[in-house]
């Protein structure tokens, strides 16, 4: 039997969450519905999440940016991170993706008076 299934991040925020939301259409059977199950329990856990390497856009106030991570460095092309090595693109990347990341990585970027 057929059914339409709504996938539902619920943990983005709130203005994210309607474009998030996912329709389709799946065998439910036992296995599909014990994955199911898994894939909520999972989403609850982000801590089993690590990234390793992405490239994202980044859609600046005044221009859009390319912000990459590979094997724990970040990289952005607006010209505050070529100087500093660290920007608000990057710091912005670090707040979404929280536990997501090496935890070394999480707060590294931030000043000192920021993270206490």
């Amino acid at each position: 039997m057929l059914w339409r299934l709504f996938v539902f991040y619920s943990n983005l925020p709130a203005p994210y969450r309607a474009k998030h939301i996912l329709y389709e259409e799946v065998d439910m059977d036992s296995g599909m519905i014990g994955k199911i199950e898994k894939s909520k329990r999972y989403a609850e856990e982000p801590d089993r999440i690590r990234f390793e390497q992405f490239h994202v856009s980044f859609r600046g106030s005044h221009a859009s940016h390319s912000v990459s991570y590979n094997d724990g460095a970040w990289h952005c092309t607006c010209h505050y991170f070529a100087t500093r090595g660290v920007c608000s693109h990057t710091m912005a990347m670090e707040r979404v993706l929280g536990v997501m990341l090496p935890m070394d990585l999480a707060t590294a970027t931030e000043p000192a008076a920021a993270v206490a």
